[in-house]
């Protein structure tokens, strides 16, 4: 690529409310210590009924902008990643760029649930590495509990709401983004999928009645794809980089399940203590937790200037995602 690309600036922001398994245990047949144990979460963050995505988008960006040291005016392309848009058009992206006052920036949204954010990050730095662009921020963003069926134990005790953001810029060569690797397996797409509401299937009172507008996922089949794809991702991605797992600094991993993190750490060999886990405060914030857990890991200091990052998920699509950073701040 003509020109490096590297992280310049991140922000987060997530609901005040919290809604912890003893809550969920009052609403759905459920317990504290079911949760606990089969996912790792305690507690989740849900928006007010007044919040939309692009609320939490535009304050992550408002940190992510202020971290990076840049003006509204400086970006020229925003992209949000997220499966939860205020609606099917316009775009979140747009709405956010209105928001803070981006008059000169292109915006879209792209859908490849949980591994959105990462898939953003390869698109935004494609645009900056060919010189097409300088300053792009990239979201990644959820109202999860808006499409949950609270009647459903197995998935409603999983997710929350949050966002996180990041500034792209060109950075000194050989650092910043190091590699990435991206893919996709439709033809397993429909573990985990919400069927209504789009062309194929139109809302109507029958698929409201059939609960077709919530998140409906195989969770077993979703465990197994989501180990094994996110193993290999991580892999082909530090061998792009021309690196290896012993010159991993820090992990940080879509948090969906403690499991499902456990398992890959320890087939990827890396230590826990190098392995950034928020799961238990937030759940799964789909394209949101990468970002966020990225932002509390920088401001407790974990994540040093040159140390090298993997960041690596799975989601909806099938997709998976990985990237190798080498941080530049």
């Amino acid at each position: 690529m003509p020109y490096s690309v590297g992280i310049s600036g991140v922000g987060s922001c997530v609901p005040e409310k919290s809604l912890t398994n003893d809550d969920l245990s009052k609403i759905v047949d459920t317990s504290d210590e079911w949760i606990r144990t089969r996912t790792g979460i305690r507690e989740r963050r849900i928006a007010d009924e007044n919040m939309a995505t692009s609320d939490l988008c535009t304050e992550a960006v408002k940190k992510a902008i202020k971290d990076a040291n840049v003006s509204p005016k400086d970006v020229d392309l925003i992209v949000v990643a997220t499966v939860t848009p205020d609606m099917a058009f316009p775009s979140t992206a747009c709405i956010v760029q209105k928001n803070i006052g981006a008059d000169n920036a292109s915006a879209f949204d792209i859908s490849v649930g949980c591994s959105g954010f990462l898939y953003g990050l390869a698109v935004g730095a494609n645009f900056i590495a060919a010189g097409a662009y300088d300053t792009v921020v990239v979201v990644g963003a959820e109202i999860l509990s808006r499409i949950l069926d609270w009647e459903d134990r197995n998935t409603c005790v999983l997710f929350g709401d949050g966002a996180g953001a990041c500034v792209l810029q060109r950075c000194e060569e050989n650092k910043g983004i190091l590699s990435y690797e991206l893919g996709a397996d439709g033809s397993n797409g429909h573990f985990l999928t919400q069927p209504a509401g789009g062309s194929r299937m139109p809302a109507s009172l029958e698929t409201v009645n059939k609960r077709l507008h919530y998140v409906h996922m195989d969770g077993r089949e979703v465990f197994k794809f989501a180990v094994r794809s996110m193993e290999d991702a991580s892999l082909k991605a530090l061998e792009k980089a021309n690196l290896d797992l012993e010159d991993v600094d820090y992990l940080i991993p879509h948090q969906a399940n403690i499991r499902i993190i456990k398992s890959a750490s320890k087939r990827l060999k890396i230590e826990e203590n190098k392995v950034y886990v928020n799961l238990d405060k937030y759940g799964n914030v789909s394209s949101a937790s990468i970002p966020i857990a990225l932002d509390e890991a920088l401001h407790k200091g974990l994540i040093k200037k040159d140390d090298i990052v993997l960041l690596v998920a799975f989601g909806a699509g099938l997709t998976w995602a990985s990237v190798v950073l080498k941080w530049i701040k």
